[in-house]
């Protein structure tokens, strides 16, 4: 089960190369695809990236909760899936961002990976950092909070 953590900042090459954080490659090493799948975020100027076995899930559950030849789901398919790019690890623990990907989310020289539970995304280094503060403003102002669930069974 993966259980993406915490913001790594990598260098990026002139190729558009870049090392996955070894700890979020972790999480990836029972999948049959080495790799991730990327996609462009389409709430925010970023990437939105997954392991094979989220894309899976995500999948079924846009089949399950929506009709295949609705709008909702031919929407859904082709702003995620059809936009996904699945990129391969090389023997560094690096991939390839595509040119199209690097442009959406402006990625220059440096690229933030933050870590958001099952996926994670990768940002421009300075527009990450103004989308944190504008993420804990809004958070603040809106008093937000949760209640804790349960400990289950095996999480202790």
């Amino acid at each position: 089960m993966t259980f993406f953590l915490g913001t790594f900042e990598n260098k990026v090459d002139k190729k558009g190369r870049v090392s996955v954080p070894a700890t979020f490659r972790q999480m990836l090493t029972d999948q049959p695809f080495q790799g991730i799948v990327v996609f462009r975020s389409y709430r925010a100027q970023a990437l939105e990236a997954a392991g094979m076995d989220f894309m899976r899930r995500l999948h079924e559950s846009m089949s399950s909760s929506l009709d295949l030849f609705s709008d909702e789901h031919d929407d859904l398919a082709t702003a995620i899936l059809a936009d996904a790019h699945q990129l391969s690890f090389d023997g560094e623990g690096r991939i390839l961002l595509p040119p199209a990907l690097i442009e959406h989310a402006h990625i220059t020289d440096r690229a933030a990976f933050v870590g958001k539970g099952d996926i994670f995304q990768i940002w421009n280094t300075e527009t990450l950092e103004q989308k944190k503060l504008e993420a804990r403003d809004r958070a603040r102002d809106k008093k937000l909070s949760l209640s804790l669930s349960p400990a289950r069974k095996g999480d202790l």
